[in-house]
């Protein structure tokens, strides 16, 4: 009886919104084979993998104090640049790139790779539903992306629509008036708890996809099921095949 309750429940979707780096692209091996590319060209030895975590951690930290109105909204992509700035500092790295190479090296946010599933999945579920991506990155960074990753949705809506981040409820309320649907008729679809959390607080339906090697090899992401997932899929072909397409 609960789970056709729940199959029901889910009967009432209409819309997908898609987190996108690194739920349906992967930022991991970009990076890594710059790393590669500019350690070979410049003859380093620097550790992108180790590189890559700390200025993801600067670029969260710069999100969350603009959330909390710490600081003035600033586009993903330029914050990106900014705590490059900071993160070459940090490790003894600022004179080793000039201006040019670090916002050439600020480019790989834009080409980024699809996941071997995302293209399939994105095409099934958009026989059913509308899709949108709902990311933290910039417009015109999202719209090179999913060019660059082939990545079939319907809509590209940002959190620059919204001049906020994720998890703020402004950035979902998004989908709400641009998709113009209810809340309970979108799922949210991520790779990160904390978003399918908040979106989940704002009243939307959540599907977690796991995504075990968006850090890389080596890394640990969680990914372990949670009771209120309404959805949880290894990719987004399960997913699609979850939701009936």
């Amino acid at each position: 009886m609960k789970d056709m309750a729940h199959a029901a429940s889910l009967a009432n979707v209409r819309a997908l919104t898609f987190d996108v780096q690194g739920t349906c692209a992967d930022f991991c091996r970009p990076l890594l084979r710059l790393g590669d590319a500019v350690n070979s060209a410049k003859g380093l030895q620097i550790d992108w993998g180790a590189l890559s975590s700390d200025w993801r951690d600067l670029y969260r930290a710069v999100l969350d104090q603009i959330i909390a109105g710490q600081r003035p909204w600033l586009r993903v992509d330029l914050i990106y640049r900014e705590t490059l700035d900071v993160l070459l500092q940090q490790h003894g790295l600022s004179g080793t790139f000039t201006s040019a190479e670090r916002d050439e090296l600020n480019q790989v946010w834009s080409r980024l790779d699809a996941w071997p599933d995302s293209v399939e999945g994105l095409a099934r579920l958009r026989r059913r539903f509308v899709t949108s991506t709902l990311s933290n990155a910039g417009m015109r960074t999202m719209v090179a992306v999913v060019k660059h990753a082939g990545l079939p949705f319907d809509a590209v809506l940002t959190a620059e629509l919204a001049r906020s981040y994720k998890p703020a409820p402004a950035v979902y309320q998004l989908a709400v008036d641009l998709l113009g649907y209810r809340p309970e008729e979108i799922m949210m679809v991520a790779c990160h708890k904390y978003d399918l959390r908040a979106a989940r607080a704002f009243g939307m339906r959540t599907a977690f996809v796991a995504r075990p090697l968006e850090f890389g090899p080596g890394a640990q992401p969680d990914i372990a099921p949670e009771p209120w997932f309404d959805v949880h899929a290894k990719d987004f072909v399960a997913l699609a095949e979850a939701l009936g397409v």
